[in-house]
């Protein structure tokens, strides 16, 4: 891997990591209009830049996230299904799922037909807080973030329509997406590094560096413009951009 080719991952994620696109589906695609191998340092990069997107959210939500004990139980408990699954599963997904681009194309086109009925669906709904979700409900939250495992899928488009089907509002849905990957992001990418450290060099780490510092400024970015969009528009563009991404892919690519 080049160091432009490590940049433009970076930026890839950053951008992407929050909005319910699937940044992982992207990182996939992208690597792929690249002919970038799928090896084992590609995998462990993606993860550390995954991280980098992360500690974004930490940055923008820091005094929300070292105030409420209450919040953290929530987070807590959805957190719990994707640590299972990932525990348990861990090998079998990036042998399977980030190996295979129809899986990728297939998740996102599925997805953005379920974002567009859902904001049809959740029109003048009678609405809840983050603060008035049950244990059940974050719980739900969890199962529905858990599917993001398949490449695709989109972590932060699985936990908002799963946080929204529960009844929270948009906003608090997205919101709730963001520091929900604060855990799930930290303690897979943690778990990935002392997997896979052995087969690191000096030169590797260079590159980790690089991609951690530029998908965290393009994150903080995305999260800011994502909120933006969130409170004057529905979710529809991306259900429609997810789309169309996936059937040009499958056109031009399988």
């Amino acid at each position: 891997m080049t160091i432009f080719e490590a940049i433009l991952l970076s930026f890839v994620e950053g951008i992407t990591e929050f909005l319910p696109i699937s940044s992982t589906g992207h990182l996939l695609l992208t690597a792929n209009l690249l002919n970038i191998p799928q090896t084992e340092f590609v995998k462990t990069f993606e993860i550390c830049i995954q991280f980098g997107a992360i500690c974004a959210v930490i940055l923008l939500y820091f005094q929300r996230l070292t105030q409420s004990e209450h919040l953290w139980k929530h987070i807590g408990v959805a957190f719990i299904p994707s640590g299972i699954l990932g525990f348990f599963l861990y090998k079998i997904i990036k042998q399977i799922f980030f190996t295979n681009l129809l899986f990728t194309i297939s998740a996102l086109i599925v997805g953005g037909i379920i974002l567009i009925m859902l904001e049809q669906w959740k029109r003048n709904k009678q609405l809840k807080t983050i603060q008035q979700l049950s244990t059940i409900d974050a719980v739900m939250i969890g199962i529905g973030q858990s599917l993001a495992v398949v490449p695709g899928v989109s972590r932060s488009a699985a936990s908002i329509v799963a946080g929204m089907l529960v009844g929270l509002s948009k906003k608090d849905a997205v919101e709730f997406s963001f520091l929900l990957a604060v855990p799930t992001i930290a303690i897979a990418s943690v778990f990935d590094l002392s997997q896979s450290y052995k087969i690191l060099n000096p030169e590797d780490f260079t590159l980790l560096g690089i991609g951690f510092f530029t998908s965290f400024f393009f994150a903080v970015v995305a999260i800011r413009f994502f909120l933006q969009i969130v409170n004057r528009q529905s979710l529809t563009f991306f259900g429609v951009y997810r789309i169309v991404l996936g059937i040009v892919f499958f056109l031009f690519f399988i």
